[in-house]
Formats: C-alpha cells, sequence, structure tokens
C-alpha cells in the first residue's frame, strides 16, 4: 500500500506554517479552536508517519483508510487537552508531539475493530480527516432537525420524498418541498459553522451544496 498524497499540503494556508515548530502548531491549536489550519499543518507533517504505522496492521487498503481516519478524529479529539511544555508530561518525561502521536496511533491499531471491507464506505480522497473531524464538529452546531435531514440525504441518499414519510411516521409533518427548502437551510448552516480558513483549503472553487457534504463516518 501506498502513502497517499493530500492536496490540501500544498495549499498556501499550510505551507505557510511550514516554519512552525510542533509546539507551536499546539498551542495555537489550543489557542484559537476557530482556526481549522493549525490541525491541518500538524496532521499533513505527520500523515506520512501515521498512515506507515497503520498500514502493516490493516488486511486491506480500504481497512487502512478507514483506520488512518479514525485514528486522526482520536488525535482530533485528544489535542486538546495535550501538553507537552517542559519536554513532556507529568507521567511521560520527555514526550514530544512526535512520540505522543506514535503512541496514540498505537493504541488506536491495537484496539481496532475494523469493519469487514464491504461493510466500509468511506473514501479517504472525499473526506480527509482534517474536513471530516470539522464537518463533525459542524454538524454539531447546526439544529437537531436540520442535522438529521442533512445526514438522511447524504448518509442514506434518501430523497425528499422518502425523508418526508420518513418525518411524517415520526409526527413530524414536512412536505417534499418543505423537506428541499431544509435541506438548503441545513447546508447554509453547516457551511457557517465550519471554520473560514477550512472552507478556504477544501471548498476554494468549489460550489458549496450536495456534493461537498460526502465525508467521513457518516459514509460509513
Amino acid at each position: 500500500m501506498s502513502i497517499p498524497s493530500f492536496p490540501e499540503c500544498s495549499h498556501s494556508l499550510v505551507k505557510s506554517l511550514t516554519h512552525y515548530s510542533d509546539q507551536d502548531l499546539l498551542t495555537l491549536f489550543q489557542r484559537h479552536p476557530e482556526a481549522g489550519q493549525y490541525f491541518t499543518a500538524i496532521f499533513c507533517r505527520y500523515s506520512p508517519m501515521v498512515y506507515t504505522l497503520i498500514q502493516h496492521s490493516a488486511r486491506s487498503p480500504v481497512q487502512a483508510d478507514y483506520l488512518f481516519a479514525t485514528t486522526w478524529r482520536h488525535i482530533f479529539h485528544e489535542l486538546g487537552g495535550l501538553d507537552l511544555r517542559d519536554g513532556g508530561t507529568t507521567d511521560q518525561p520527555g514526550m514530544t508531539l512526535q512520540t505522543w502521536l506514535i503512541n496514540i496511533t498505537a493504541i488506536c491499531i491495537n484496539q481496532a475493530n475494523l469493519p469487514p471491507v464491504e461493510a466500509i464506505h468511506y473514501s479517504l480522497e472525499a473526506a480527509p480527516p482534517p474536513l471530516w473531524c470539522y464537518m463533525e464538529q459542524a454538524l454539531e452546531q447546526i439544529p437537531p432537525m436540520l442535522r438529521l435531514i442533512v445526514l438522511m440525504a447524504r448518509t442514506f441518499s434518501w430523497s425528499e420524498t422518502r425523508i418526508s414519510a420518513y418525518l411524517q411516521a415520526e409526527g413530524e409533518v414536512l412536505s417534499p418541498a418543505e423537506v428541499r427548502s431544509r435541506l438548503q437551510e441545513g447546508y447554509r448552516l453547516l457551511e457557517a459553522a465550519l471554520p473560514e480558513d477550512i472552507r478556504a483549503i477544501y471548498f476554494t472553487g468549489t460550489e458549496w451544496g450536495a456534493d461537498t457534504v460526502s465525508y467521513g463516518e457518516n459514509r460509513v
């Protein structure tokens, strides 16, 4: 299995951070949760290492890509509380970001319960881990009804008519036309909830809409 390349690593916002140290990027990520470029820069710096570790533990490229993505999602959630100042943590002195990432990757590999290949519909090209992480974060910020409609449309490829029928069975009366309107509203709110730099990195020159919401676990 070859190590994948990621176009976002060549984006000007990410390339402008290449001279920053690991600690600088970690500090900026923690201090500026409204920005996505710092996590993306960490991802670009260490994705080859993480993928190399993972590819030897998966039986297929599909499983490797899925484990790679879920590992980076775990890393994303853990980085916010990571403290590597003074060269390490209380229980692990001398810890660097690189060694921490190696340890976290090993934990994810050892605890992985990978679904069979035929059950995985994740696309690393369509949903690189930074986009997946920030898209999930944005989904949590939109109203539950709109989130449900977006997920039914994108996860299960349901039509407005089928979504309308499902909602009516659950006591929510919305016509197919109203579902279509709510779906577009959901896309607009989802776009607004994404960090501005993530939109710039991943969607510059791309029309926002249904095709840009095919990502992550919601495609698994």
